[in-house]
């Protein structure tokens, strides 16, 4: 067929870009070539519009043993000859359209990534986004997307321990589903995604090949539209039996000591493995496609090199040991085929049945090589200067407090997401007992050692769309506090930005100040950006989502003994809130749905004084001063308060702080605010330890009663009920079967 720029317009291929694959060939591209570079010059897989920025974070530093972007995800030493093995990545697009599988296969995804380097997973989180929980489509997505979350962990064996969920109309069409796996390796056992060694077999590893996913990694880089979903088979099927196979297949693998390298067939399938590998190692590949495993016939040559089939991997292995490779996954009874060798000559040449169908250099593929990285055009939204005029002076405060209360435990952001979590089995394989407590991070624990590692997702993006670099700042500051307020010491972050059409300057000018703020925070908290996901284009006709760089972040106990729990423990524990206190009531949910606020101020935040609070907490749980701690977050101090008196049916006697608004008090979000309990006889100990640390000793632990200024609020067992039961009382007997039945 004749290859034209419209050729290349259709595979989403600037004609700029178009001519430059031409300069770099010194020849014009065959159709198949073109679906390549389609493919490795997307947003998704080249990071062409977010690498310069992406620089800026701090990449290196603390415990990292491999720089960042190095392998497939973060490494990081934490002692006893073992390393810790995370990252997070985003499945939006496919989950809009198809819920399920969407999010099955991103969480197949994530947890490849994990043991393609030869750890194995131990725990996964989420972060997810939806429209309002009212309406039938957001109830859909909901389910559609819990349902696969669970049924491919379940399945798989790695239990889900932690996440976040959020419900706002910005999501309607284009939602949010992050996935995160964490993994445990032997330091120096570690399997680098590199080909190298002349002459060395290429494999092929797991599911066959067929034709879903194909164009996934270009149709992730568009906005999603109403003909969206003409673009069905971009979406992947996922089989979690398959994968648990696999697993054990490349663990086992590798110990053999006859594989070079190996990495994941995610993102653009053969195409992508075999660059990167090769690039990597500056080597090159001869591939021949028809000794590919598919199950689906006569497929052509574009449609194998693109193919997302799931649970795949590419190996390059010691030529001579092939026979060793191929034992290893007879016995897994999975698929295991050379399809080709490495070669000298840094060219990726494709044949099938003897003609040449491509021959391209792998370094002019791939992010950091040849392709292209722009710098595009940022300017101040409009809106942020209505932000910026919003006098929360002029709110009145209302006089039934205790109904504002009812209405922001239920609402859908701030109540239990028991709903969610009851369906992800967060005990399966790893986690003792002894963590269950709840938490502001998840714990889990190492085995083998004392050792525990703190894991969370955090990102509020409210408050990075009413002011990006503060927003961030925050995002990665929560994290750190989760971390600090179970007992963990920080080590390194994850991210997944979720942004809207960068070729937007609006739009960009969110991503690049939300990537400044969120750099200057990691700086802060010697908490290195170990890798991660850029997702642009969550954008619909009606509007981009709110800008959502979700932080994933690991910490590290050294004892899981130290573990610092968030609920009540006894009766007259005097209950302080650390960090300081003000009128503050800015882009809480209180504001928000109350007063009905779109636009306000990001709350109240300080870097120096988050970073001294958690160095106070730490010292605090570390004296062994305090019974609980429970970071100020959505919904205020009242919120939090209930939380930590839910988990033993405590109540709480409170008395709002003098000069400050009593609703600022109760539902204000300003941020480094942490709420502890000390136990009666400890008191004078713990405000000696306090020092000149700003507090305030707001009231005690009570039996089952809330009072609020005197005011008897009523038993918590009622309250918890309304918590419990929220989202649950929003869904429909149809959308329950719809999660819970079998698809």
């Amino acid at each position: 067929m004749e290859i034209t720029v419209k050729t290349a317009e259709q595979l989403r291929i600037t004609p700029e870009e178009f001519e430059l694959i031409q300069k770099k060939l010194g020849r014009m591209p065959n159709f198949n070539e073109l679906c390549a570079f389609s493919a490795m010059w997307s947003e998704h897989c080249s990071y062409k519009n977010s690498i310069k920025w992406l620089k800026t974070l701090p990449r290196d530093g603390g415990k990292m043993l491999v720089a960042a972007g190095e392998e497939n995800a973060g490494l990081m030493d934490i002692g006893d000859g073992l390393g810790v093995v995370f990252k997070i990545e985003s499945h939006n697009h496919p989950s809009a359209l198809e819920p399920f599988q969407g999010a099955a296969t991103g969480v197949g995804g994530i947890h490849r990534d994990i043991f393609t380097m030869g750890a194995r997973p131990i725990a996964a989180l989420n972060s997810l986004r939806f429209g309002r929980l009212e309406e039938a489509k957001t109830q859909h997505l909901l389910a559609g997307v819990v349902h696969g979350i669970g049924h491919y962990g379940n399945c798989f064996g790695v239990p889900t321990v932690g996440g976040e969920i959020y419900f706002d109309q910005c999501y309607h069409t284009n939602p949010l589903v992050n996935a995160m796996s964490v993994g445990i390796v032997k330091t120096g056992e570690t399997v680098s995604a590199t080909a190298e060694g002349e002459g060395n077999p290429v494999m092929f590893v797991g599911s066959a090949t067929g034709k879903d996913g194909i164009g996934g990694a270009s149709f992730a880089s568009a906005d999603i539209t109403s003909d969206s979903v003409q673009e069905l088979p971009a979406v992947q099927v996922g089989d979690p039996f398959q994968e648990k196979k696999l697993l054990e297949a490349c663990l086992e693998v590798i110990q053999t000591g006859a594989v070079v390298g190996m990495q994941d067939m995610g993102a653009a399938g053969i195409i992508c493995s075999t660059a990167e590998m090769s690039a990597k190692g500056g080597v090159g590949m001869k591939i021949d496609l028809e000794k590919v495993p598919t199950r689906q016939q006569n497929m052509k040559a574009w449609e194998l090199l693109l193919s997302e089939s799931q649970e795949r991997m590419l190996l390059v292995a010691e030529k001579g040991r092939e026979k060793e490779v191929e034992a290893v996954f007879e016995k897994w009874d999975l698929p295991c085929s050379v399809i080709g060798h490495v070669t000298n000559d840094g060219i990726l040449n494709f044949y099938m049945n003897g003609e040449l169908e491509a021959s391209l250099p792998a370094e002019e593929l791939v992010l950091g090589g040849g392709a292209p990285q722009y710098d595009r055009e940022y300017t101040e939204p409009k809106y942020l200067a209505e932000i910026n005029a919003f006098d929360a002076s002029t709110i009145k405060q209302p006089g039934d407090l205790k109904t504002v209360a009812e209405k922001i435990i239920a609402l859908p952001s701030i109540a239990s997401k028991r709903w969610i979590f009851n369906q992800y089995d967060s005990m399966v394989g790893t986690v003792n007992a002894s963590t269950n407590a709840p938490s502001d991070a998840a714990i889990v624990t190492v085995k083998g050692t004392t050792k525990g590692l703190a894991v969370t997702t955090d990102c509020n993006s409210r408050y990075v769309y009413a002011d990006p670099y503060k927003g961030a700042m925050i995002a990665v500051s929560e994290a750190a506090r989760n971390i600090v307020c179970s007992g963990g010491q920080p080590l390194g972050v994850t991210n997944c930005l979720n942004f809207g059409n960068p070729y937007i300057p609006e739009l960009y000018y969110q991503f690049v100040n939300a990537v400044k703020g969120m750099g200057d925070a990691c700086r802060k908290f010697d908490t290195p950006v170990t890798g991660g996901n850029v997702s642009f284009y969550n954008q619909n006709p009606d509007g981009p989502v709110n800008p959502t760089p979700t932080i994933g972040m690991v910490g590290l106990l050294e004892n899981i003994e130290d573990k610092m729990t968030l609920g009540f423990k006894q009766e007259g524990d005097a209950i302080y809130i650390l960090g300081k206190q003000n009128d503050d009531i800015n882009s809480s949910e209180y504001l928000y749905h109350v007063h009905g606020v779109t636009k306000s101020p990001a709350p109240y935040f300080d870097l120096e004084e988050e970073f001294e609070l958690q160095q106070l907490v730490t010292k605090l749980i570390s004296q062994k001063l305090i019974n609980s701690a429970h970071d100020v977050s959505e919904g205020g101090v009242f919120v939090n308060l209930c939380e930590s008196g839910f988990v033993n049916g405590l109540g709480f006697s409170v008395s709002h702080i003098a000069g400050l608004r009593k609703d600022a008090f109760l539902f204000g979000e300003g941020q480094s605010r942490v709420i502890v309990t000390v136990a009666a006889d400890k008191v004078n100990e713990f405000e000696s330890a306090v020092g000149n640390a700003p507090f305030a000793k707001v009231g005690a632990v009570t039996g089952n009663i809330i009072n609020v200024d005197g005011q008897n609020w009523g038993d918590i067992d009622k309250w918890q009920d309304a918590y419990d039961t929220a989202i649950e009382k929003y869904l429909s007997k149809e959308t329950a079967a719809e999660a819970l039945g079998s698809l």
